[in-house]
């Protein structure tokens, strides 16, 4: 193997690897080096893709066992196979993670397996997966650049360390191998509440506990509102404004199926108490730079323990770059991918392009919930005049004709320009919906400019096309 590249990415997730597909399209002699046995980091493996086949799986479980009826399909009685239903996330995982090998493969990219440090600014030691079996004798690599893209891992808290099998990480909270009767989720964010969702659906009592007065807390009051409502009706108890302290754990000699401890927080001098033979903890997550020995390259870190970076995501030291998780901005997927493809070709020389004002963020429950840019709570608290627009899915003939009537569009616009400023759904499918406003915004498009955009009929879209109509008062089908 040549230990000499033009370009070695640290970390095969949707950032990492993408950027290494960038940049052999752009003709780059490219490593990537990943230290798990597969491609697609944690997204493909234990995050975005799995959590999402489990989604699918439970709102299938839900629709056959509570809404079926209502369509004139009757069923016998309907159980659940809980190995069958993990199964079918674990192919859908390997299915992907084998299409990430092949498209490398297919790019001549050198893939190598193992734990990559610095050794200097422009040489990586790469120490092999440790096997019972086997003594791997580690190896140096020199690239001419270096990007780093190791990601994020969840968050512990200091006084609830993960044990992977009552106090629990996302990581575990996609594989347990028994429904929890009582399942209690730390942190009402994203990842929060699309694991407690798929948990209650399958029959767990699911309570959230959030620090904060508000899930969701990057949406407007209005929408996080009608949201928190559509989760309690899902049977989701949401506890707002209660700090956690700790966990009892059940008490020696509690009988196996009785074993439950609880969770202890507070709330305005209040003790609250909650019973759980699980706690997932999902208050976020923390960039991952465990081991690279970043100091004997000289790159520098910033009070949060990301990676400094400029405009261009070069890091303190020339040569060596970073991107998705492990810099500033939000951990999304999407962002990191498009931070690789823009570093990719600013090595190779070309104009590359991001707009980190434009990176949508997707909830994905059911209904979901989808923002871009900014929010009408906060255009208000920078002082920016705005005109909003909104539109109710109970007035759109393909949301009534499908049973998915909850939830709006809502469209900030500039009140002086019409220039759309932003814009939150909630909706079955928002995350697909938004990308139409995502499009418009890149241009500098108004709300006109989407109002007068034809949408097919009947669409869930068209809401999105009334929305716009309603922030000058024209919407259609809505007085």
């Amino acid at each position: 193997m040549s230990t000499a590249f033009d370009l070695i990415v640290i970390g095969a997730g949707p950032g990492g690897y993408v950027c290494a597909f960038r940049a052999a399209q752009l003709g780059l002699k490219v490593a990537l080096v990943e230290k798990r046995p597969t491609l697609g980091g944690t997204c493909l493996n234990v995050g975005c893709i799995p959590s999402k086949a489990l989604l699918h799986s439970s709102e299938h479980f839900v629709w056959t066992k509570e809404h079926a009826k209502a369509h004139g399909i009757f069923t016998g009685p309907v159980t659940l196979d809980l190995a069958a239903f993990l199964k079918r996330k674990d192919d859908v995982v390997t299915k992907l993670v084998a299409g990430v090998a092949q498209l490398a493969k297919a790019r001549k990219i050198t893939v190598i397996t193992g734990h990559a440090s610095f050794a200097s600014a422009n040489t990586l030691t790469i120490t092999p997966l440790a096997s019972p079996s086997v003594s791997g004798v580690t190896t140096q690599i020199t690239g001419k650049h270096i990007v780093v893209a190791t990601g994020s891992a969840p968050t512990e808290l200091a006084f609830m360390k993960f044990d992977g099998q009552t106090i629990v990480s996302s990581d575990h909270a996609i594989a347990f191998e028994t429904i929890p009767k009582k399942l209690v989720v730390v942190g009402g964010g994203a990842i929060g509440l699309e694991l407690g969702s798929v948990w209650a659906r399958l029959g767990s009592e699911v309570t959230i506990v959030e620090f904060l007065p508000k899930i969701a807390a990057g949406y407007d009051d209005d929408i996080v509102r009608n949201f928190t409502k559509i989760l309690q009706k899902q049977g989701l108890r949401i506890e707002l404004g209660a700090k956690v302290t700790g966990f009892t754990p059940a008490a020696a000699g509690t009988p196996a199926g009785a074993r439950l401890g609880t969770l202890n927080a507070e709330r305005a001098g209040e003790s609250l108490a909650f019973p759980a033979d699980k706690v997932l903890v999902a208050v976020g997550r923390r960039p991952y730079t465990d081991g690279l020995e970043l100091d004997r390259a000289s790159v520098q870190l910033d009070e949060k323990k990301r990676i400094q970076v400029d405009a261009h995501l070069r890091t303190t030291t020339p040569g060596i770059w970073a991107i998705g998780d492990v810099v500033a901005g939000p951990m999304l997927a999407h962002k990191a991918e498009e931070d690789g493809v823009a570093v990719a070709e600013w090595i190779a020389g070309k104009s590359g392009h991001i707009n980190w004002d434009l990176v949508p963020a997707v909830v994905y429950t059911n209904p979901e919930v989808a923002s871009v840019g900014i929010g009408e709570d906060t255009a208000k608290a920078r002082g920016i005049a705005v005109n909003i627009g909104k539109f109710n899915f109970a007035a759109n003939g393909r949301a009534i004709a499908a049973a998915a009537t909850d939830g709006y569009v809502k469209i900030i616009a500039d009140a002086k320009t019409d220039r759309i400023l932003g814009a939150q759904i909630i909706a079955a499918n928002a995350g697909e919906l938004i990308s139409e406003i995502v499009t418009h915004m890149e241009y500098g498009g108004s709300a006109e400019d989407l109002a007068r955009t034809i949408h097919a009929h009947p669409t869930m879209s068209e809401a999105v096309k009334e929305a716009a109509l309603a922030v000058s008062k024209s919407a259609l089908h809505a007085t």
